[in-house]
Parts: structure tokens; sequence; C-alpha cells
């Protein structure tokens, strides 16, 4: 079950805000009418590549390869991109 909150009841009822979501359900925060977040329960992601494979492409981060021992191509397209990632970390 959703639940909604305005950002003012989110944070006057953090506590309960914490128990909806670890009975699982999905709670919406509302700043001035429209939907700014989305709070839900954590769950752990799948360690191996290949199970975590279908939600890298839906999010964008991989694009799927198809064929027969093809191979996965990132979606950065400037070289150097990792690099500048791991130098912004810093």
């Amino acid at each position: 079950m959703d639940r909604e909150y305005s950002a003012y009841d989110a944070k006057a009822r953090f506590s309960e805000v914490l128990r909806a979501v670890m009975a699982g359900d999905r709670v919406v925060i509302r700043y001035r009418g429209k939907v700014v977040a989305q709070v839900v329960p954590h769950s752990e992601p799948p360690a191996r590549l290949v199970d975590r494979l279908p939600d890298l492409v839906r999010r964008g981060v991989v694009d799927q390869a198809t064929g027969r021992g093809a191979q996965l191509r990132p979606v950065a397209t400037r070289a150097g991109a990792l690099g500048r990632f791991l130098d912004e970390r810093d």
C-alpha cells in the first residue's frame, strides 16, 4: 500500500514514515503538491552481475549487447569517464 505525506508531515511524523517503510509500504513525499521523493524498503542487490544486468539496462547504466558472445557496452561516450568519476569522489 502506498502512503503519501507532505514534506511538512513527513518531517513531523518521521517515525511513522519509517514504520510504514519497514512494514513494506512505499511512501510518497510531496512538496507543494508535487511528488519529490519516494521512500521504499531497502533490498540488497543481487551479487552476481548476470542477475543485476536487467536492472542496469533499465536504468541506462549499460546497453544490452545482443547475439552470441556479445560484450556489454558502457553508456559513457567520452573517454576517461571512469577516471573523472573517481577523481570527483576524492
